[in-house]
Order: structure tokens, then C-alpha cells, then sequence
């Protein structure tokens, strides 16, 4: 047994190829076994997401033509839909390459409402020859660790003041449910390349972006930087974040209710893990960053949940992770696969190193 899959063997992770009845998971039968990935990561993390609406709406808030020392039109816009209980509406950001006819897209989740932002220089992704569409999660619902899911997007789907039921969905479920409506979006205006849209985010963020591709077989590329517990990092015998972190800190409520019931189960868990979540990307590309230092996120176990997504893409006719036989030093890029990987030196932060890494990796596989 090589030294990876020994590592990967130690943490008794839930088998992904075989199916809940006991039998093996086939290529024919891929499909069966990612409704019981999305079924288990549904009732026990995210939640269940409602259906999307029949179609979305937009209008232009603003308009700049020759944004970027010309090299961009830069746009506002509101992207409204209905609900069971009303419209809802939340702005975002545009920015179309006027080098690049419908040129790919990546769609960034962002903590802040500024264009540019420090966490999304959007001049280089212009550079790079890919549009942009930008929105602060904040503006779907706030993420303010109260517990209080009766506001913005989330009072639009449940009865005021009844308690929550134990699989409905947490705010990011919320925050990704916005991530498709961009997508729709995109596909309705076709202005843009948008069978190739990238879905990036950075901390929970990024858990939002990998919720949001493994539930939406449209997008092209999914994107995690720095995703840590609850995003690419396996949960058992990790050594970042535990569920008693998000309980003290008030961030529980991005999950469902029995995400609570996991508190000092992580090590003995054996109904789900973070390897499920990546899986349901497959066999698409996926992309996972990780920060040298960031302890909270264990890169460590980022790294080698990508290395277990390669029995699925095997399955499925793909090549995963291609990487040396080891878990990478500090500064080092892994792209020659459909799983992608990246260790950058320094803290948590999204940086423009990390975001070389993502235009360099998507520009590749637009190439191949």
C-alpha cells in the first residue's frame, strides 16, 4: 500500500463506491450513488435545498463602459426571483472583457459588497481573459451567528417563529442557492462563455462554493480556497476545527440542526464525511486551495480528500489528483489532473497567488 492511501486508510472514512444496500458502485449506477452522497450530506450538514424558481429576472443598476483603463464593461446588477412567499432580489457585479467575446465566467462569493475588493482583483482576472461576476453573501442573508433564519432569502421559505426542522437547510445552503441564480442568470442574458462558469469562494466561502458545485452539475469548475471543516477538509481524525468551534463561535447555523448532533463525534462518525462533498463534483474539475499555515482549515486533510476523490474519477473515466506519492511542502501546485490542488506559504487569505493558481488551472483545462 503506498504511503497515500495508507494515510487515507487510517481515517476509516464511509466507503464512496458502494451503495447504501451493500453492492458496489458502478459507472452505470454513478448516478444512483450521488443521490445517496447528496441524500446523506442533506439530512446531516447542509440541509435540504428548496426547488429553483420557474425563471429569474434581472435589471442594470449601473453601467461603466470603459472600466479597467478600458479593458472591461463593469456593471450592477439586481438579480430578483420568486419565492414560495414573494420576490427576492440581491445585487451583483458584472464585468465583461472587451478583448473576449463571451468569455468564461468565474462567480465569486464575496464577504464584501466593493468592486474591486481585496479578496477579488478583478483587473487581473479581466487580464487573464475571464469575466467576472461578484456578490456579497450578506446580501442574501446575513451572517450574523444569531440563529435567526427569518430574515432576507431565509424568512422567504419557512413560517416565521417555528422551529427549525432538522434537515432544513443552513445559510449556506442559502448563500449557494444564490450562487445557481447567478447561473441562471449568465445562461438567460448569454453575454458570456457560460458552459464554462467557475463557482470560487475563500473560508466559508469557499464551503459555499463546493455546496453550490456539488448541487449544480452546470458549473464547469468548482473552487475552494482555504475551505477547511465543512468544506474540502475531511472531518475524521482531522486536527483543524471542530463542530464544538462552530457552536461557540455562533456559526452553526450555516449548517442544519443535526450538524449539532456531531459535537465530539467526528473521530467515531461513520454516516458521512467531507469526501462525499467533493465526489459530487465528479466528474467535473474541481480545485482546492490550501494555506501552509491556516491550521484551522488542515490542509493536510484538504490535500488528501482530494487524493480520495481518485477511485471516483477512475470510475468515471477521469484522472483525479496527480500527485507524487506524499503530502506537498509548502508552495506547490498539482494541475495536471480534473482535481486540482495547491499549497501556498502564509496564513488564511486569499490572496493573488491563489487566484494565479485558479486562472492558470482553468486556462489549462479551456485548453485542453
Amino acid at each position: 500500500m503506498s504511503f497515500l492511501a495508507s494515510e487515507l486508510a487510517a481515517r476509516e472514512l464511509p466507503p464512496l463506491l458502494i451503495h447504501s444496500d451493500g453492492t458496489p458502485v458502478t459507472a452505470e449506477s454513478w448516478r444512483v450513488r450521488r443521490a445517496e452522497l447528496l441524500e446523506l450530506l442533506q439530512t446531516n450538514s447542509y440541509g435540504r435545498t428548496p426547488a429553483a424558481p420557474g425563471e429569474v429576472r434581472w435589471k442594470i443598476l449601473s453601467e461603466e463602459k470603459n472600466a479597467y483603463a478600458g479593458k472591461a464593461l463593469q456593471r450592477k446588477v439586481e438579480i430578483s426571483f420568486d419565492t414560495p412567499r414573494g420576490p427576492f432580489a440581491f445585487p451583483v457585479w458584472v464585468i465583461l472583457p472587451t478583448a473576449v467575446p463571451k468569455a468564461p465566467v468565474f462567480v465569486h462569493i464575496n464577504f464584501r459588497p466593493d468592486m474591486p475588493d481585496r479578496y477579488c482583483p478583478a483587473e487581473e482576472i479581466v487580464d487573464g481573459g475571464f469575466a467576472l461576476v461578484d456578490f456579497c453573501y450578506q446580501d442574501v442573508i446575513k451572517d450574523s451567528h444569531d440563529g435567526d433564519f427569518d430574515k432576507d432569502l431565509g424568512a422567504l421559505f419557512r413560517e416565521a417563529g417555528v422551529p427549525r426542522q432538522p434537515d432544513e437547510w443552513g445559510k449556506i445552503g442559502m448563500w449557494a442557492y444564490a450562487c445557481s441564480r447567478v447561473l441562471d442568470y449568465l445562461i438567460a442574458a448569454d453575454e458570456t462563455d457560460w458552459r464554462h462558469t467557475a463557482v470560487v469562494g475563500h473560508s466559508r466561502l469557499g464551503k459555499t462554493a463546493l455546496w453550490a458545485g456539488a448541487q449544480d452539475e452546470r458549473f464547469y469548475l468548482t473552487i475552494s480556497n482555504d475551505s477547511g471543516f465543512g468544506g474540502a477538509a475531511i472531518h475524521k481524525k482531522g486536527t483543524g476545527e471542530r463542530v464544538a468551534d462552530f457552536l461557540r463561535a455562533g456559526s452553526w447555523d450555516w449548517y442544519c440542526e443535526t450538524f449539532k448532533t456531531y459535537l465530539d463525534r467526528e473521530d467515531i462518525n461513520t454516516v458521512y464525511d467531507q469526501h462525499m462533498l467533493l465526489a459530487l463534483i465528479a466528474p467535473r474539475h474541481l480545485c482546492v486551495g490550501s494555506a501552509w499555515l491556516d491550521r484551522g482549515a488542515d490542509p493536510k486533510s484538504e490535500f488528501l480528500n482530494c487524493y480520495a476523490q481518485n477511485e471516483v474519477y477512475a470510475l468515471l473515466g477521469k484522472t483525479g489528483l496527480v500527485t507524487p506519492d506524499g503530502y506537498p511542502a509548502a508552495d506547490t501546485g498539482l494541475q495536471e489532473g480534473t482535481v486540482a490542488y495547491h499549497l501556498r506559504s502564509g496564513t488564511h487569505y486569499f490572496s493573488r497567488t491563489d487566484w494565479g493558481y485558479y486562472m492558470r488551472y482553468f486556462r489549462q483545462i479551456l485548453d485542453r
